[in-house]
């Protein structure tokens, strides 16, 4: 009898040997698979970012020049173009590779001030509620990621939901006591639930949820990398998230973000708030960028805000032209460039030999952006003329001048020498 028993357990343990060495190999093949993705979605992005910012920056000046009778296929352009970066945006933030500006945020206040924007993605026949815990602390996030991840959940769950129903946003302070996948137990976090009263999702496609490309909606009702987007950016953000759903009862997905309660929220001035200073001239500013086409469309929209532009095809050229005593006010590089410097590595020399000379990169992605000062901002491609002037009066706000017609500083072409 002893013998038989010593028989079973020996049999008991390889079975469990070999179930663990199962989800060993899974976990692994999933990981790789990630990791495959990844790679790809980065080595497309830098150069299909290019592309929509030609694109999209093109369509804006036309739309500003042109006959006011054609804007119809100029406002195509421009949303095709808008569609394809948030696309792009989706895929690096999955892959953990998209460059993020984090700051320390109320989170009560910024998903209150997000209410509008959730409305908007449901349908009318879809009551949206909000509970949040008492004594929320900050956190350390994009908040731009953060809108885009709970806007992805929410439209998720109207789809879910086609005769109507509730969708339920609530927030509150957990502290991890079981291992999460990228989380330490006893980690203290704010936990964002996002939950609907939908069809609900059946368990064995529950794990593949947040894979790329994954969708179980109609052909060309869905790309699939809406809640790819949620799992990069959650894990980016230092967290993690996870899904819960029971076929006819609906779906959770909770969003566990690191608390930062040892920081301060970071201000931000209102909109009005600065004063500008005026000039007697208009400032010039040395765009560095190895693509002609890319520094003709961001000439066009730095002429339009009222600057004059130098062009330079390389990190050195740019250098040698600023040895050579050119008035310049402004530096706005790219970072991913050929030859010895990169745009990281100009702004550093930059700020070394120039130090009152303020200078901003931009990329549509690169991993040379993780090796850039904490306070060197970049400005994501594509972008547009707002977004471009906003962002250099954060960086520079001394360069500021009053934009002028479009006509006029087009008309202006690119000094190349």
């Amino acid at each position: 009898m002893i013998g038989f028993i010593n028989i079973l357990r020996d049999a008991t343990e390889r079975r469990d040997a070999e179930e663990k060495l199962v989800q060993a190999r899974e976990q692994l093949a999933i990981s790789q698979k990630m990791e495959a993705i990844g790679k790809l979605t980065g080595g497309i992005a830098h150069d299909f970012n290019n592309l929509l910012m030609i694109i999209g920056g093109s369509a804006q000046i036309f739309a500003r020049l042109i006959d006011p009778k054609l804007p119809k296929a100029l406002e195509a352009i421009q949303t095709a173009a808008k569609r394809g970066e948030t696309l792009t945006r989706q895929l690096l933030t999955f892959s953990r590779h998209q460059h993020l500006n984090p700051t320390v945020v109320d989170l009560t206040a910024s998903i209150r001030n997000m209410r509008t924007l959730i409305e908007s993605s449901l349908r009318g026949n879809i009551v949206y509620s909000e509970s949040i815990s008492d004594g929320v602390c900050p956190v350390k996030v994009d908040v731009a990621e953060l809108e885009l991840a709970i806007v992805n959940i929410a439209v998720n769950a109207r789809d879910a939901m086609p005769n109507g129903g509730t969708f339920t946003l609530s927030v509150s302070h957990v502290t991890i006591d079981q291992e999460i996948a990228g989380t330490r137990v006893g980690q203290f976090f704010f936990a964002i639930s996002l939950s609907d009263t939908g069809t609900g999702i059946p368990p064995n496609l529950l794990s593949k949820m947040f894979d790329p490309f994954f969708t179980t909606k109609e052909v060309g009702k869905g790309t699939g990398l809406g809640l790819s987007q949620v799992y990069g950016f959650a894990h980016q953000a230092g967290g993690t998230v996870t899904a819960d759903s029971k076929v006819g009862q609906g779906t959770t997905i909770t969003m566990y973000l690191p608390s930062c309660q040892d920081e301060q929220v970071t201000s931000k001035e209102p909109p009005g708030g600065r004063t500008r200073t005026p000039h007697s001239r208009r400032k010039t500013v040395l765009i560095v960028d190895d693509s002609a086409d890319v520094a003709d469309v961001t000439s066009s929209m730095f002429e339009y805000l009222g600057y004059e532009t130098i062009y330079r095809e390389s990190a050195e050229a740019a250098l040698g032209l600023l040895e050579s005593g050119a008035k310049i006010d402004l530096v706005f590089s790219d970072i991913v460039m050929p030859g010895t410097i990169d745009g990281v590595g100009l702004a550093r020399e930059v700020r070394s030999r120039y130090p009152n000379l303020p200078i901003a990169l931009t990329t549509g992605y690169s991993d040379a952006a993780k090796a850039a000062p904490q306070n060197l901002k970049i400005l994501r491609k594509p972008f547009d003329t707002e977004a471009l002037g906003d962002f250099i009066q954060d960086i520079a706000p001394q360069t500021k001048t009053s934009s002028v017609p479009l006509a006029s500083g087009a008309a202006n072409a690119l000094r190349r020498t």
